[in-house]
């Protein structure tokens, strides 16, 4: 089979996702596990599917499998069914607890990105890496 991707901007995952994330009627969280040259190691995994716009996902079913799969990094990706990429108050305070989950656990979290989802928006999605509005360090 051919080698998975190496991701390397999040306009990389949206390719990735897009065609999951079309007409989804409810949020829905994956996970993109990595090895340390952040090639990804299988393909984006469904982690959670919420009802509507309410999609938490607890730090224990998103690093369940990167431990089991010994990922050195994370990405995690989300959308929104309203199709604004804008990210809420619960998807910055929930990506901030991932950031220092991963740091205990030793898996980096690289990245949130949530997709717009399935009607037009000024942008297709938001990557809280490049926002700054999460400190990935």
């Amino acid at each position: 089979s051919a080698p998975l991707p190496v991701i390397r901007e999040p306009g990389h995952v949206l390719g990735l996702l897009e065609s999951r994330t079309a007409r989804l009627e409810q949020e829905v969280v994956w996970m993109l596990p990595l090895d340390q040259k952040y090639r990804l190691r299988r393909s984006p995994m469904e982690v959670t599917k919420g009802i509507l716009n309410a999609s938490l996902s607890h730090p224990r079913e998103i690093f369940r499998e990167a431990i089991r799969m010994s990922a050195a990094a994370v990405i995690i990706a989300h959308n929104h069914p309203s199709g604004d990429p804008t990210p809420s108050a619960e998807d910055l305070a929930t990506t901030r607890q991932l950031v220092e989950t991963g740091k205990v656990v030793g898996i980096q979290v690289l990245d949130h990105i949530i997709i717009g989802g399935n009607r037009p928006s000024p942008a297709p999605y938001t990557s809280l890496r490049e926002s700054g509005l999460v400190e990935f360090k």
